[in-house]
């Protein structure tokens, strides 16, 4: 809390800046470590609000101009999903073609023009004292995201947080590892070469099996917020 004569501001943002040291004993895994570099990242975007509109349209340019690795590594991933016997309708959610990552990109473009959320006024109000209170919105700071075999959501997930000024670790559904790899590989070169961005405010969560989910669980202080999106099952 900040306060004057004439005004205070509160907020329950983390404090991002300050990563926890090292401790001395075991060594750290690699879920840790990416952490570490998302926390780092996380503060690195705190003093940069413009540049995260560039960046998300350096992201919508990039997805369309390296359309073909991304179907390529796509394909990958559906060849293996219909090998192992998955049903029409998850392959199809696997899926990705020209069309579909244009209109990733177009959804990228359209969070590009949103209104900027941090720095938005919630509530506030004016005591007695004449002193004022206001909440305002502030980044999270880290965000990990677990969710299944739908890569388009990779995009929409790294395309929200940037957007909200926080860094994301993203850990899908290992039927679309290659698909993810190539798209946070897109993604991180976008927002570095295309806005200055550090690239570990972009992640994929190192790991295939459930120890790494399970890590991401537990990183307390290292990942401010973590969000499971599971698919409805019909």
């Amino acid at each position: 809390m900040s306060s004057s004569p004439d005004s205070a501001a509160l907020s329950s943002t983390p404090q991002r800046g300050a990563v926890p040291p090292l401790p001395q004993s075991a060594p750290q895994s690699p879920v840790l470590l990416a952490a570490r570099r998302a926390r780092a990242a996380a503060a690195e975007l705190a003093p940069l609000p413009r540049a995260k509109d560039q960046a998300l349209l350096a992201v919508a340019d990039a997805l369309l101009t390296r359309t073909e690795e991304i179907v390529a590594a796509n394909a990958e991933d559906v060849v293996r999903a219909r090998a192992a016997g998955t049903s029409d309708s998850v392959v199809d959610r696997l899926t990705l073609n020209r069309e579909r990552v244009a209109a990733i990109a177009a959804d990228v473009r359209h969070v590009a023009g949103l209104p900027d959320p941090v720095g938005e006024l919630v509530r506030g109000s004016t005591l007695p004292n004449g002193l004022d209170l206001r909440q305002v919105r502030v980044p999270l700071g880290v965000v990990g995201i677990i969710y299944e075999a739908r890569p388009n959501v990779t995009v929409d997930a790294a395309a929200l947080c940037l957007k909200s000024g926080n860094a994301v670790l993203l850990r899908g559904s290992s039927s679309a590892l290659a698909s993810n790899r190539k798209l946070v590989e897109v993604l991180r070169d976008a927002v570095v070469v295309g806005a200055g961005l550090p690239a570990d405010c972009i992640q994929l969560v190192p790991g295939e099996g459930r120890d790494s989910v399970q890590e991401l669980m537990r990183a307390r202080g290292l990942v401010d917020v973590l969000i499971p999106r599971a698919a409805v099952r019909r």
